[in-house]
């Protein structure tokens, strides 16, 4: 697929062939920004944790997730994962996700937010709670460490 080429008023879904999230792109231009409605059924809880290849500005428009953030508290010995929750529903206030941000969201009702996100960065991680590792993926989910 080339990335470079702007993709109008698609839908798909959003996180990989596996993933119950769907997304109604406006516009999805990698490069540069994308627009879209992301829809997080109640079977769309992922196990993974990621970051992302954007930043996003997120308003929720109905229903209720929770986002889990995992952070990594390191040590000698290496480091452990402490975990956060924060609760998000239809609000004025929009939601920012940082690219570099480890978390997933876990739907408590379905729900509809509208996303905007900026430029792609060529990699993102994703962080397996039952390992205990970190894979870094480029473009088609595909691993390159």
């Amino acid at each position: 697929m080339n990335n470079y080429i702007p993709r109008i008023l698609t839908k798909r879904t959003d996180g990989g062939k596996d993933s119950k999230v769907f997304a109604y792109f406006l516009i999805e231009w990698k490069p540069f920004f994308s627009i879209c409605l992301l829809n997080f059924g109640m079977d769309s809880l992922r196990r993974n944790y990621h970051s992302h290849a954007f930043n996003a500005i997120t308003w929720w428009l109905k229903g209720e997730v929770v986002e889990e953030t995992v952070k990594f508290s390191c040590h000698e010995d290496g480091c452990d994962p402490i975990y956060f929750q924060k609760t998000f529903k239809p609000s004025l206030t929009p939601k920012f996700t940082r690219r570099n941000k480890m978390h997933k969201v876990i739907p408590q009702k379905p729900n509809w937010a509208i996303s905007f996100r900026g430029p792609w960065l060529n990699e993102w991680d994703e962080f397996d709670p039952d390992t205990n590792k970190t894979t870094t993926l480029t473009y088609g989910r595909k691993v390159v460490k």
